[in-house]
């Protein structure tokens, strides 16, 4: 099925860059686009998308007020919303969750990344940009209180946790331990019913918080 998305970005050649980049996907389509937060708001609960790409920073209603609205824990029929920024401040990204939503990308991110966090939110899953994943999740692993705790993970279960906690995509996690991207998603999704965790961004806590990845120097 085509995943139907709808554009909040108040910068038309942004918008025209995520259109062009999403509309060469062959499962993607984008039905709407809004340049302000509060006609993104009345499109998304006219269009109902399957996912809806929003800047933080727009007109009338910011990304984060248009998240809460959209899917937040009030919501009774939430959507499934992507949160947009040039900003990669740590508040943005905890609000941006908080108010329910799948996802939290910049800008700069890549095509393959952008594509890959709609239908990670489309699937019901959490992607957060690599470099946020890393830079937030290290702070929670400072004391790994808890590294001695027993690891009810397979040999190629640890290895795709530890790709996953290094903020690695799926297809590159399939890239570098030679597995197609079917047996990558089937691996997270065993991995988060054995340690009873929602998504990758659980699953990169923890593996954080035991202690079972060392910061590299790439990542600083």
């Amino acid at each position: 099925m085509t995943i139907r998305v709808l554009l909040a970005e108040d910068q038309a050649p942004v918008r025209l860059a995520f259109r062009i980049i999403l509309d060469a996907q062959p499962d993607i389509s984008v039905v709407g686009e809004a340049a302000d937060g509060a006609e993104a708001l009345e499109l998304a609960r006219r269009l109902r998308p399957d996912v809806v790409l929003a800047d933080i920073r727009m007109p009338r209603l910011d990304g984060l007020e248009l998240t809460r609205l959209l899917a937040g824990p009030e919501v009774t029929d939430p959507l499934r919303v992507v949160v947009l920024t040039t900003f990669d401040l740590d508040e943005y990204v905890h609000t941006a969750l908080e108010n329910g939503a799948c996802g939290f990308l910049l800008k700069r991110s890549s095509p393959a990344l952008l594509a890959e966090g709609v239908r990670a939110a489309a699937a019901g899953d959490v992607l957060i940009s690599p470099e946020l994943t890393v830079r937030l999740l290290r702070s929670r692993g400072g004391t790994r209180e808890h590294r001695s705790d027993p690891i009810p993970l397979t040999e190629r279960e640890l290895a795709v946790a530890r790709l996953v906690a290094r903020g690695h995509t799926n297809a590159e996690i399939g890239a570098e331990l030679y597995l197609a991207p079917g047996t990558v998603k089937n691996h997270l999704a065993a991995m988060a019913q054995k340690l009873g965790v929602p998504n990758r961004v659980g699953l990169a806590a923890w593996v954080w918080e035991r202690g079972l990845v060392e910061p590299r120097s790439a990542d600083q």
